[in-house]
């Protein structure tokens, strides 16, 4: 597959099949992964794959705890930020109501919605999950390293055939996630991430969230012709 091609048809997974992934693949995703850039080189990931009885494990862990919901643990960075304009919030109220659409949950449901919202902590029944963690002394330059990294991922995981959800969800369990994996005291859990084959059958997986025109964000001068 061609980085084109790749770019075009990964979207967020949310629904896959339980079929195993070899240990190979993935390992030969992570290597090639890391070619992303960093600045100066740091590579500032840590990167902790699992798969098999470890994700069953972690289900099971943090099953009990779902009533925790939305916020769980708190999260050790800011995602979304307090405050935000009203193109920002129209894009995020409005990627939220095609997905809920997609699976019929109607908004005012909440409890539906939570339960969708928990399928994240089980990797949306990937057989593969990763997390990826950060130096806590390193800050947003090496923020987008980690974005860099995760994309990249996520495109050469398409070349498998495989389909991709990047979870920062599991930022709201920090300590929990951070002792199951034996985390150093010094790195933060910074996303995780669901990683198998997609389930095409699934509605949540039927949809794509749209993207803005490029006039709205890019300006292009000094070309001839």
């Amino acid at each position: 597959m061609n980085v084109r091609d790749a770019v075009a048809s990964r979207y967020s997974c949310r629904a896959f099949l339980p079929t195993p992934i070899p240990e190979s693949t993935i390992r030969e995703i992570i290597e090639l992964a890391v070619r992303a850039p960093s600045a100066g080189n740091m590579q500032p990931w840590r990167i902790d794959v699992i798969a098999g009885k470890k994700v069953e494990a972690l289900k099971d862990l943090l099953r009990p705890r779902m009533g925790e919901l939305p916020r769980g643990e708190g999260t050790e960075y800011t995602i979304y930020p307090p405050e935000m304009n009203a193109t920002f919030r129209k894009r995020r109220f409005d990627v939220g109501e095609r997905l809920y659409k997609s699976i019929d949950v109607p908004r005012e449901d909440k409890p539906a919605r939570y339960r969708q919202y928990a399928r994240n902590f089980e990797f949306f029944g990937a057989p593969v999950g990763i997390f990826f963690s950060i130096d806590r002394t390193l800050g947003v330059a090496q923020y987008s390293d980690m974005g860099g990294l995760i994309q990249t991922v996520m495109l050469l995981a398409r070349d498998y055939g495989l389909h991709a959800c990047a979870q920062q969800a599991w930022a709201s369990w920090p300590q929990a996630v951070s002792a199951f994996l034996d985390l150093p005291e010094h790195m933060m859990l910074f996303s995780g991430m669901a990683l198998g084959y997609a389930d095409e059958t699934a509605p949540i997986n039927s949809w794509r969230a749209p993207r803005a025109p490029v006039e709205e964000y890019a300006s292009f001068s000094g070309f001839d012709g």
